[in-house]
C-alpha cells in the first residue's frame, strides 16, 4: 500500500474533465447527466482501499444530506488485473453491501483520474452547478482510517455551496491508498 496525498492539478475555477462512463447500473453516464444540481462531487475511490473503506459512513452521509442538491459520483480507476476486489463485478456487490445510493462508475481506461489528476483514493473534487472547481479535497479529518472524526470538511463545503456561500479554503489534500495505475 503506497499512501499518498492528492496534489493539485485542476485549479479553482477550472471546469470539470468530461467523462462517458459505465455505472454499476449498467448504463453510459456523463457529466451533463447532472446538470441539474447545485454542484457535482466527483470522489475518485475504490472497494479495498482502507482509507475508502474507513469512508464508507461519510460517504452515504454526504449523500443524505446534500444529494438532493449535489450529485454525488464515485469513479474506480484502479487497475482491477492486479486488484479484483476492484472489479466491475465487485464494484456492484460493495454497492449494494454497503448501501451507496450515488452511481458508481468505472474508469477502465484511467484517463479521467488522469485528466482530474486524482492521485490517492479517497481523491474528492467538488464543483458548482457551472462545472467550476470550489473544493478538492479531505472529506473529514479524520486522517488515518481509525482516526475520530471532529470536523466533516466536505458536508461544510457542499452546505455552503448549497447555500450560495464563499467556501474558504479550497484545497485541503485527502490522503489514501494510490490509484493503482496499469503497468506498475
Amino acid at each position: 500500500m503506497v499512501l499518498l496525498e492528492s496534489q493539485i492539478k485542476l485549479k479553482t475555477g477550472d471546469i470539470a474533465p468530461d467523462f462517458e462512463l459505465k455505472g454499476i447500473d449498467d448504463k453510459m453516464h456523463s457529466l451533463n447527466d447532472y446538470e441539474n444540481y447545485k454542484g457535482i462531487l466527483i470522489i475518485f475511490m475504490c472497494n479495498h482501499c482502507p482509507y475508502v473503506k474507513a469512508k464508507v459512513d461519510a460517504l452515504n452521509e454526504l449523500f443524505k444530506k446534500c444529494g438532493k442538491d449535489i450529485a454525488i459520483i464515485g469513479i474506480n480507476s484502479n487497475d482491477s488485473t492486479d486488484y479484483p476486489e476492484d472489479s466491475f463485478e465487485a464494484m456492484k456487490e460493495t454497492a449494494k453491501e454497503k448501501e451507496f445510493e450515488f452511481d458508481y462508475l468505472v474508469d477502465e481506461t484511467q484517463e479521467i483520474a488522469k485528466k482530474y489528476g486524482a492521485m490517492c483514493t479517497p481523491d474528492p473534487f467538488l464543483f458548482n452547478a457551472q462545472k467550476q472547481l470550489v473544493f478538492h479535497g479531505k472529506i473529514d479529518n479524520a486522517v488515518k482510517p481509525d482516526d475520530e472524526v471532529t470536523e466533516k470538511t466536505m458536508i461544510i463545503n457542499m452546505e455552503k455551496l448549497i447555500a450560495g456561500e464563499k467556501i474558504e479554503k479550497n484545497f485541503d489534500p485527502s490522503i489514501g491508498c494510490s490509484i493503482k495505475w496499469k503497468g506498475n
